[in-house]
């Protein structure tokens, strides 16, 4: 049987040329793919950060709602003063919630325009007496606290004038102390299950609060300490009278009270937390 043999001529240098042109590509293949994962990282990278920073900035549209219309405006870092200048006029302030306690059909808070300076009012004119308009803050809940605000009786045939709701659960459960322009007193009360009692004063008894001088229709400031048992009520800087009560220990809400048909202004409501 015949054997036949394969020859195969080499090209000088062809060999070479094909070798070289393959690491070529090699070496371009190798460029290319880490371009692209270069890129690829690099949009990840991107996309997470932009998925980051719109969380952040979801979360922080409630806050700054409520941030944007409260100023610090003492050296105390846990003093919070709302001035309300950058709530919208006509409207309830965001953070914010109203409630009524007692006969009637409904309350109207809103921030209003008060010859230039913005304010937060109590609006509605139609309630009877056993009703009680309260509108609280829903960022923050303590036991213990020093409020102050300024006052005003706009108008109100039954009742004129407001004041403080703290340690407030739910709208038939709270502390409250106002002043009445009306009737020229302040007096402090303790709401529960609906049911208003107002408090026996330290060292005096069951007097139903103290009378003042007369406070007109212009603005009063209204202040309170808050620790634990012992509330100490002032007006315009004079303190006034103490209340002990127990009924209420637990951390609540704080926020503003009317009565019936009290058309009320209020401004720069000053919160210290004392817990």
């Amino acid at each position: 049987m015949n054997k036949q043999t394969l020859t195969v001529k080499r090209v000088p240098g062809e060999i070479k040329v094909i070798h070289l042109q393959n690491k070529a590509f090699i070496t371009y293949l190798k460029s290319f793919i880490m371009k692209t994962f270069c890129i690829i990282s690099l949009s990840i990278f991107l996309l997470i950060g932009c998925n980051q920073a719109s969380t952040k900035n979801e979360k922080k549209t409630t806050k700054d709602q409520t941030k944007k219309a409260v100023t610090a405006s003492s050296p105390q870092s846990n003093s919070t003063t709302f001035d309300f200048e950058n709530y919208e006029t006509g409207k309830i302030p965001s953070g914010w919630t109203q409630y009524f306690t007692g006969r009637g059909k409904e309350t109207e808070w809103k921030i209003v325009d008060d010859n230039g300076n913005k304010a937060l009012a109590q609006l509605s004119k139609d309630n009877p007496s056993y009703h009680f308009n309260e509108i609280v803050f829903d960022g923050l809940r303590v036991k213990n606290v020093e409020l102050k605000v300024k006052i005003k009786g706009v108008t109100g045939k039954e009742d004129q004038g407001g004041g403080f709701v703290w340690r407030f659960t739910d709208k038939d459960n709270y502390y409250v102390v106002r002043e009445n322009p009306l009737e020229d007193n302040v007096v402090l009360y303790k709401v529960e299950k609906g049911k208003r009692t107002d408090l026996p004063l330290v060292g005096k008894g069951r007097t139903y609060g103290m009378k003042t001088k007369p406070l007109g229709k212009g603005w009063n400031v209204l202040k309170l300490t808050v620790k634990d048992d012992l509330f100490t009520v002032y007006l315009n800087d004079k303190e006034l009278f103490q209340v002990k009560d127990e009924t209420f220990t637990g951390a609540g809400k704080i926020g503003l009270w009317t009565k019936a048909d009290a058309v009320s202004y209020f401004d720069d409501l000053e919160v210290i937390p004392l817990d």
